[in-house]
């Protein structure tokens, strides 16, 4: 029966895991979606703002220090609101869960550059 028990937790164990291997690409690939359909024609694909529009508005580089020093609650609140009259709010459009992986990929932005 011991072993029983030992295989049935090792079998969970595995299922776990899998799991996590294959959800973790999933919300990588759900952020990289959100940020190219909500943030990319201004930010650029890259995160600089390099865009005619993002130069136009004077868009900050989202790997800049300056960016990149912000606290997660701090770029999390701006895009719930946006900043200024140029960058819309996301609060009610995104859910939280979307927030947060945005905030996420904008920190992955910056170790690309």
């Amino acid at each position: 029966m011991n072993h029983q028990m030992i295989r049935m937790g090792t079998s969970v164990l595995l299922l776990v895991a899998l799991a996590t291997v294959c959800i973790a690409p999933a919300h990588a690939q759900d952020a990289a979606s959100l940020y190219k359909t909500k943030c990319a024609a201004c930010h650029g694909p890259d995160g600089s703002g390099g865009t005619a529009t993002g130069k136009a508005m004077g868009v900050p580089d989202l790997r800049s220090d300056e960016v990149q020093k912000q606290t997660d609650a701090e770029l999390t609140e701006i895009i719930n609101s946006g900043k200024g009259k140029k960058m819309p709010a996301y609060k009610g459009k995104l859910t939280d869960d979307q927030i947060k992986q945005l905030v996420a990929y904008i920190r992955d932005l910056a170790k690309k550059k």
